[in-house]
């Protein structure tokens, strides 16, 4: 059978009729690789648009659209190579009567293009001496430095969880310390207003009240740090998991550009390999239209990767920002929280120095309210007052002890670990 005498088959894909007029650059290109042409395929078609160059601002031309005229000659039975020449021919400008190939890209997307995708997904993550021993072959784009960057994120994911973790068993503890300050708060303002002498009450009820407002200031504290937790928290489980997922859609975008790449590679070496011994390519007499569809695939899935690629490096960009800029916002908002907070209790405790309290033992001490009948059995409980005076001396000193041991713990609340 002579050449041309075989029908196109389109594969039921459709094709218009269009014309465009490219401008040359200054190294005479207008930015496009030919195809197919005399002697085995009866077309000419469009194999690559090149980026930054006047066949891609145009934007009328794809890959897989057949080439028809060249200035209003026809390509119709000439080589590549001669419609090449035609093109470098003229001088500043070439027209292109072209017709349009509408495919749709799932027609593309077949089992093969997905096998391919697995095994990409699967050669990435391994070393060069492992896939050659396993004979798989490792295209371009391989070991990606953007996929690499899940690993990083997933470490700042542990820093951050780590941080909240402390932060929140910090401000735990300090909860209970400010809870344990208000019931000594309590129980010395309970006794100052029991406390018949002036000075002793007077006391008591400074050395309550300074506790009250160390309790107070830790209220203010948790205040301030509380929203810390929910800006980290934000950055936690929003900004890291929406740049983990940019950084999946990129690596499948990826992944599908090169199974694409693979099967044109594929399908070029069929074609040299049946165009070597001399036999006939069904798919290249009828128009070669697979092997279009395929190019037109290819094509849309690097722009999609291209496209997803910027999107990922702008969304690094802008995380490593807020990272740096967030993390030393949150822990000097931290740390000056709580140096005021150290810094204020200090002062509380300097201005509450009552002691030593001066008391009177001869007198009755934390009487409690009751009836006038009760002052004829004040001989009765005479006998008692001894006993009584010894046990308040002891707990006096119970409570001054206790004072210095929760000060001395103040203290070491200042040396939080890491």
């Amino acid at each position: 059978m002579e050449y041309g005498d075989l029908e196109e088959d389109t594969l039921g894909m459709t094709l218009t009729s269009g014309t465009c007029t490219l401008k040359k650059d200054t190294q005479n290109l207008v930015g496009i690789s030919i195809g197919g042409g005399a002697p085995l395929c009866p077309c000419l078609y469009i194999v690559q648009i090149f980026d930054n160059t006047a066949a891609s601002r145009d934007g009328s031309l794809a890959a897989g659209d057949e080439i028809v005229s060249v200035n209003g000659k026809s390509v119709k039975g000439r080589t590549k190579v001669e419609v090449a020449k035609l093109i470098q021919a003229s001088k500043s400008e070439v027209a292109i009567h072209y017709n349009k190939l509408h495919a749709q890209p799932k027609e593309g997307k077949t089992l093969d293009i997905v096998l391919k995708k697995m095994k990409h997904r699967i050669v990435e993550g391994m070393s060069s001496t492992t896939a050659d021993a396993l004979g798989l072959s490792r295209a371009i784009l391989c070991n990606d430095g953007l996929i690499k960057k899940l690993d990083e994120l997933e470490r700042t994911s542990e820093l951050y969880r780590g941080l909240i973790e402390h932060t929140r068993a910090v401000l735990k503890a300090i909860f209970e310390l400010a809870h344990t300050h208000r019931g000594f708060g309590d129980a010395f303002a309970n006794i100052g207003a029991r406390e018949p002498q002036f000075k002793a009450s007077e006391a008591f009820t400074k050395f309550g009240e300074a506790h009250r407002q160390i309790d107070r200031h830790a209220i203010t504290l948790l205040r301030t740090v509380k929203p810390m937790i929910a800006d980290l928290n934000t950055y936690l489980t929003k900004a890291i998991p929406d740049t983990k997922l940019t950084i999946e859609k990129y690596a499948d975008a990826k992944f599908e550009y090169l199974s694409y790449c693979l099967k044109v590679k594929e399908m070029d070496d069929e074609e040299c390999s049946y165009a070597a011994l001399q036999e006939p390519l069904y798919r290249v007499e009828t128009g070669n239209y697979e092997y279009r569809l395929i190019l037109r695939c290819r094509q849309l899935a690097r722009e999609r990767f291209a496209k997803m690629r910027a999107d990922v490096l702008v969304k690094l960009e802008l995380l490593d920002q807020k990272h740096v800029q967030d993390i030393v916002f949150q822990l000097h908002r931290f740390i000056t929280a709580l140096d005021k907070y150290h810094k204020d209790c200090n002062e509380v405790m300097k201005e509450a120095d009552i002691f030593p309290i001066e008391v009177d033992l001869s007198l009755p001490t934390l009487r409690g309210k009751g009836n006038p009948e009760d002052d004829d059995d004040v001989d009765d409980e005479n006998s008692n007052d001894e006993e009584n005076d010894n046990d308040l001396i002891n707990d006096d000193q119970q409570i001054i002890n206790f004072n210095q041991q929760q000060t001395g713990k103040d203290v070491d609340l200042l040396n939080i670990g890491p």
